[in-house]
């Protein structure tokens, strides 16, 4: 059993930070949140995450574990007596990653892309793959749900946190862009299913508020255009 010996470095605005988390609470882990400052990296970031000095960083024990799909995975590992975060079945984990991986790569850049993009005719060029996207993800929550409520099944699991926790910036993405990426006409199943992950108890105090998220939108932008103010 491990001690609950935890900290974690992070910031509320961020998903990734969002994941280790949602993890966390899917285990019933108590955890000291340490936050850090929007535009400067504490000492004890840089110290326990030196290659690439970002957030999260999970410190279990005074040993800092760094990115967060990995902290997911040690979560599930370590805290092994609570409800199981990745699937059993070797193919089912495989999948979960190459999807989990398919959704940073590509999808999130992707909606940033809606954001930044300079004009009517860009922005609708940069909302086509991330709906061809959202239809991929429509596909495979189907297939790996099994007609229940999540991609894990009946309970939250590995696929659900890493894709569940860019709800709160999708929703932003759509608010400030005047877009509707989770339609629930054309990805009806995956409509339902970001209502219900938001809503569970593991989740629904950690996905920021839309409208306060969007208030960081605006500062974060204001900042990457005018970086010396």
């Amino acid at each position: 059993m491990a001690k609950d010996d935890v900290k974690l470095i992070g910031a509320w605005p961020s998903p990734f930070v969002n994941r280790a988390q949602i993890a966390l609470n899917i285990k019933s882990v108590k955890y000291e949140f340490l936050e850090e400052k929007f535009g400067s990296k504490s000492e004890l970031l840089l110290k326990s995450n030196p290659v690439h000095k970002k957030i999260p960083v999970m410190i279990h024990n005074d040993q800092p574990i760094c990115e967060s799909l990995v902290i997911v995975e040690y979560i599930d590992e370590v805290w092994s007596s609570g409800p199981s975060i990745l699937p059993s079945d070797p193919y089912d984990r495989a999948t979960g990653r190459f999807w989990a991986a398919y959704i940073d790569d590509k999808l999130f850049p992707a909606i940033r892309g809606i954001g930044t993009a300079d004009g009517e005719e860009a922005k609708k060029a940069a909302i086509e793959p991330v709906i061809e996207g959202l239809a991929y993800l429509e596909e495979e929550f189907i297939k790996s749900s099994k007609g229940k409520n999540f991609f894990g099944g009946d309970k939250i699991g590995y696929l659900d946190i890493a894709f569940g926790s860019f709800l709160g910036w999708i929703r932003v993405t759509e608010k400030m862009n005047s877009v509707k990426l989770i339609d629930e006409s054309k990805t009806p199943n995956l409509f339902k299913w970001a209502e219900k992950f938001c809503a569970d108890n593991s989740v629904k105090d950690v996905i920021p508020d839309t409208d306060k998220l969007s208030e960081f939108a605006k500062v974060l932008m204001a900042k990457l255009r005018n970086p010396q103010n």
